[in-house]
């Protein structure tokens, strides 16, 4: 018999979608035990428990994103899981709409309506633009697959992968420059690594076109934050969409709730839908009782 603890500010909503898939011998609770061999949760709540969970074998989070059990002084003696394959569809539908709303004057028109405005100019089109892709995995895979259906040249800057058939183009290494080049819209879908902490800084910034559109779905650990700032203030692209954040909530006096050209969303380009975590979670669950590897297992080492 296995015992699994959730830690979930929606834990009824999963208890309830996984003891319907009645998966054998497995019990669930709602508070920590030292019974509790596996664990599914929010990670911010997962790291406080850690410590109370001796026999913990197997973790798996509701987010793709694992940073708070990164810390090296935190146990590692457990398999870490993360939900992968279920934020492609949700993502590209967040990218896709600032590009559409971007290229056909959505907040424009608006303005335009409230001032009663009449203007037939002609409005922009995705077909011939160019975006490029931090990160290609499934997400950003999924996000090349949108952009081609709208006619747009994509180029992807990965470590070393190159696996999406809809990537025009790919970039590694020391391309960075290079793939920045002439892009209309840059959008940051890597993980919270070493490696990519700081990317967008501002010789990035500088190397986009003064009308760039740069979006952030990714961590806002990728991000220098007082360069985006001066980019935006300074025109040195046109605007910027921010889902994500070095420090969330975003403090009220924090700089961006004032620059200009700039679009905040609170982290909710996509969510973490307990439908779609409980499957991932049922489907490794059946693996681990059958003693095979699991899937989106995480390298503590890489951080994903």
């Amino acid at each position: 018999m296995h015992t699994l603890l959730i830690l979930s500010s929606e834990q009824k909503t999963y208890r309830s979608i996984i003891g319907s898939a009645n998966p054998p011998d497995l019990k669930i609770i709602s508070e920590p035990s030292d019974e509790c061999d596996i664990l599914l949760g929010d990670p911010s709540l997962i790291r406080r428990a850690l410590a109370s969970l001796p026999n913990l074998k197997w973790v798996q989070s509701i987010w793709a994103g694992v940073e708070p059990l990164m810390d090296p002084a935190l146990k590692r003696d457990y398999i870490l899981t993360n939900a992968r394959g279920v934020f492609g569809q949700l993502m590209s539908e967040y990218v896709l709409t600032y590009l559409l709303a971007r290229e056909r004057k959505i907040f424009h028109l608006r303005q335009l309506q409230t001032e009663k405005q009449w203007d037939d100019s002609n409005n922009g089109t995705l077909r011939s633009r160019t975006i490029g892709l931090l990160g290609v995995g499934s997400i950003g895979a999924d996000v090349a697959r949108m952009a081609k259906f709208f006619g747009m040249t994509v180029r992807g800057y990965t470590h070393s992968r190159e696996e999406s058939a809809d990537v025009d183009e790919y970039f590694h290494g020391d391309s960075l420059m290079e793939f920045a080049g002439g892009l209309d819209y840059l959008v940051n879908i890597l993980p919270s690594t070493k490696a990519t902490h700081g990317i967008i800084n501002a010789d990035l910034l500088n190397a986009l076109p003064n009308h760039a559109l740069f979006i952030n779905v990714g961590r806002g650990s990728a991000v220098d934050e007082s360069a985006l700032v001066e980019a935006l203030t300074q025109n040195k692209i046109a605007g910027a969409v921010l889902d994500v954040f070095q420090q969330e909530p975003l403090p009220k006096d924090h700089p961006f709730w004032e620059t200009p050209n700039l679009t905040i969303t609170f982290h909710t380009a996509a969510p973490s839908l307990p439908e779609d975590i409980a499957g991932i979670f049922i489907e490794n669950y059946r693996l681990y009782i059958e003693g095979k590897p699991l899937k989106y297992r995480v390298d503590f080492e890489k951080g994903y």
